[in-house]
């Protein structure tokens, strides 16, 4: 295993880590090169959805310029199933393309942990996310 194998698992395992802490309400954050950035999900209905707002959006947002930006955007589902809801679509997309630039990883959680994830990439071809990993 090399040095990127070890970091997909770390981030894999914080990413499932937050989720199984959030749970029964939905979490959020992103992944950059040097790992998971927990953020606060400031829903109006977090069992039911996500958000990411205030200075850690300005963070995400700023640090898309910067040396390490967001690679992806993270968020679980509490009914055990990963899938890129049509809410997650209208969050992450308009009709110019995504919103940022990043993948999006969905993670399914259940009261007994972790079910499934997956990460999901824009699709020029598609004109939008389309799932390229299950885990």
């Amino acid at each position: 295993m090399d040095d990127r194998d070890d970091r997909e698992v770390a981030v894999r395992a914080a990413v499932a880590a937050h989720a199984r802490a959030a749970f029964p309400h939905e979490c959020c954050g992103y992944v950059t090169a040097a790992g998971v950035v927990r953020c606060t999900n400031v829903a109006a209905a977090p069992a039911t959805a996500y958000e990411i707002g205030g200075a850690e959006l300005l963070a995400l947002v700023r640090g898309l310029a910067g040396p390490a930006p967001a690679l992806a955007i993270y968020h679980s589902h509490p009914n055990g199933r990963a899938y890129f809801s049509a809410r997650d679509a209208a969050i992450a997309a308009t009709a110019g393309g995504p919103v940022y630039p990043v993948d999006h990883i969905v993670v399914g959680v259940t009261a007994g942990g972790v079910v499934e994830a997956a990460r999901f990439a824009w699709s020029v071809p598609a004109g939008a996310y389309v799932e390229v990993a299950r885990w």
